[in-house]
């Protein structure tokens, strides 16, 4: 679904050739209202100061800049910034990172356009544009050691049948219309179910419920 107001995107990418073909896409996009580009941070932190952009296309891995340390940063300065990874890189380790560290979804330099279109538009009306190669990666990557353990850590039996339902669907990568279309109930209860699953597990994310969801066992890798 298309966002209803005018958007502005900021492009972080250090291939000035990338950087226009993105642009050719998204300024044909009606809701699109402002297109940014930068190819480093000092210069995408100059733009911020104008206007902090809906959604930022955030190259992985760029000369002099390190991708997981530029997002961390401008998270922990902006926490409401969406940040959509493009990357080269589709190892398990890069997407686990890049998702847990907050981003709203990661998506290969080669996707076509309407995949590209679809992760926006999902990012810009849900708040995340969750694919099931980056749900697979999530759960591969909880069987490695982390430092990091969950705030909460519930047996499955805390959870309701349609609880475990809409998380096993949320895993997957479904959205929540989609969620409620498959289950023939409403939007609004599936928001509703969503919310509570988020409080349970003390995560605050689609990537932290499937992190939950794997170490308890609810899902196969």
């Amino acid at each position: 679904m298309a966002p209803t107001h005018p958007v502005h995107i900021a492009l972080l990418d250090d291939h000035p050739l990338f950087r226009q073909g993105l642009r050719y896409i998204l300024q044909a996009l009606p809701y699109v209202e402002a297109v940014t580009e930068a190819s480093t941070l000092p210069e995408l932190l100059a733009s911020f100061e104008l206007r902090l952009p809906d959604v930022l296309l955030l190259d992985l891995q760029m000369p002099h800049m390190d991708g997981p340390a530029v997002a961390q940063e401008l998270l922990s300065k902006f926490p409401e910034l969406k940040i959509v990874v493009l990357s080269m890189h589709s190892a398990d380790k890069f997407i686990t990172q890049m998702m847990k560290l907050g981003a709203r979804s990661y998506l290969p330099k080669d996707a076509g356009p309407e995949e590209l279109i679809r992760a926006l538009e999902e990012v810009l009306t849900t708040g995340y544009h969750f694919t099931p190669r980056i749900s697979r990666a999530l759960m591969r990557g909880v069987q490695q050691p982390t430092r990091q353990q969950p705030a909460k850590l519930l047996e499955p039996d805390h959870f309701t049948p349609r609880e475990e339902e809409v998380l096993r669907l949320i895993c997957e990568g479904h959205t929540a219309a989609e969620i409620a279309r498959h289950l023939f109930i409403s939007k609004r209860t599936v928001e509703g179910h969503w919310q509570r699953l988020l409080e349970k597990t003390g995560t605050r994310n689609v990537a932290g419920l499937v992190v939950f969801a794997a170490k308890h066992g609810m899902l196969e890798v």
